[in-house]
Order: structure tokens, then sequence, then C-alpha cells
């Protein structure tokens, strides 16, 4: 099952994540939360929380199968549609969402964090090994689309999205809560419960203005994740170049050690 989920008071719906081991995020995935979502909503949810397994809010796309389509254009513009068709579902949420990472979420699992109203994020509770979020395409031959780099602007600021993204640093949990990344670090059995947390408080105020203002203020947001605004054909075009072949499979590498 690649998606369980809860009820929580009642109208709030927690959407958790459940492709072990890292809930890479295959068309399966990503198809599942959309229709959770949309299920959700029709239900008659008030807000939702996203959630992942622990120790893994999602490692993002899943490489290894992406790379398995080889040189299939139509397959690679399936996949990656996918999951942005996912993203857009909680960006244009009509109800609140807040994320509760966590675990570690680069990559995928960062650009589905800043689509959210919200963000809790898990403290590791071993100091030498911190849950990590970011950007970190170019570490891996990726140029993210302008759409989800603007996402990450609006989250922290142009100058030091502009670094992050160059870079593709990852950040744990405090450094991510000072630069305003998330905004509440939680230990790892409470993440949910803050995420939670703050959306009753936000139901608790008068629905219509909230909702209004809400969508006021993500109305940039939606736009970034529009069509016009990701370019998948472009992304699509940059998959083979040589560079972004070289980095993803010494990722997998990595990963398979």
């Amino acid at each position: 099952m690649a998606i369980e989920t809860f009820r929580h008071d009642g109208d709030i719906i927690e959407i958790r994540l459940a492709r072990p081991p890292v809930n890479a995020l295959d068309p399966e995935l990503c198809d599942a939360l959309r229709n959770a979502i949309a299920g959700a909503v029709t239900g008659g949810a008030k807000g939702l929380v996203l959630s992942g397994s622990p120790k893994v809010f999602s490692a993002g796309l899943d490489v290894p199968h992406l790379l398995s389509l080889g040189d299939d254009r139509s397959a690679l513009s399936a996949d990656w549609g996918a999951f942005f068709d996912a993203a857009r579902a909680l960006t244009n949420s009509p109800v609140p969402v807040v994320a509760a990472i966590t675990g570690h979420a680069p990559a995928g699992g960062c650009v589905l964090a800043l689509c959210c109203d919200y963000r809790v994020m898990a403290k590791s509770e071993d100091p030498t090994r911190p849950f990590r979020i970011g950007l970190n395409e170019t570490q891996v031959g990726l140029v993210a689309p302008a759409g989800v780099q603007q996402l990450m602007e609006r989250t922290v600021g142009k100058h030091r999205a502009g670094v992050l993204l160059a870079t593709g640093a990852l950040v744990d949990a405090e450094r991510a809560l000072a630069i305003g990344l998330v905004d509440e670090v939680a230990t790892a059995d409470q993440t949910v419960a803050r995420a939670v947390a703050w959306l009753q408080s936000l139901l608790s105020l008068p629905s219509a203005p909230v909702l209004k203002t809400r969508a006021i203020a993500r109305a940039d947001m939606i736009a970034a994740m529009s069509p016009e605004s990701i370019q998948l054909d472009r992304f699509i075009d940059a998959w083979s170049e040589p560079d972004t072949q070289a980095g993803l499979k010494a990722l997998v590498a990595r990963l398979g050690k």
C-alpha cells in the first residue's frame, strides 16, 4: 500500500507516504497521493497532514526506476508528470495542508513540503546523523525547474535560495528552522501531533476569511507550479545530457553500497 490515511480530531486527515524503504516517488505513489488528497477533500476534510515514515519523509523521485526507462521520452514525461501532478494537488488543495516532515526530505521530498501551508520537521535523536532537507538537484546533475526554484525563493528569500539551489545544499532541521525553510522543529514522536495542533488552531478561526486570505497568499505558488512554469518538455530535454546521466548514475551507485 503506497498511502495510509488516518483521521485526527474528526475533520483532519493525515495522509502518510508508505512506500518502503524511503518513500521514493514513483508514479504509483504520486497517483495515490493525488487521489488521497482528492478523496479526503471530497469526504469533508477541513485540513490535511502529509507525513512520511520514521526517519524518512521522502527521498525524492525513484531515480533507479527513471533510469530504467532509458531514452523513452514518453515514459519519462509520464513519470515526471505524475510527480508534478501530485505536487500541484498539494498546492491547489482547497483546504490547508501541513507537512509533518518525519525525517530526510531531499529533492522531490522537499518539493512536496514546499507545496504545503506549514512545515513541522522532526529532529533526529542522533545528533551525529541529523535529518536533512533541501533541493539537491545540482549534486546529481539536474536543474530544478523555474517554478520549483520560485517555491524555494518565496520560502527563504531570493538570495539564500540562489545559494542553496546552486550548491544543492541539504540543511539539518535546526538550520532549516533558522532560515525559514521549516516553521517548527519537533521530536520525532511529536511531529505529526504538532502538525495536527497547528491545523486545529487555524481551523478554530473564522473559516471564510482564513480560506480567502489563504487563496490570495498562495496564488503565486499555484502559478509557480503551473505547467508553464515547470516546462516539463525542457526538463526532459536536459535529462539525457551527459552531465545529468553521469550524476544520476553516480547517485544510484552510492545508493547501492
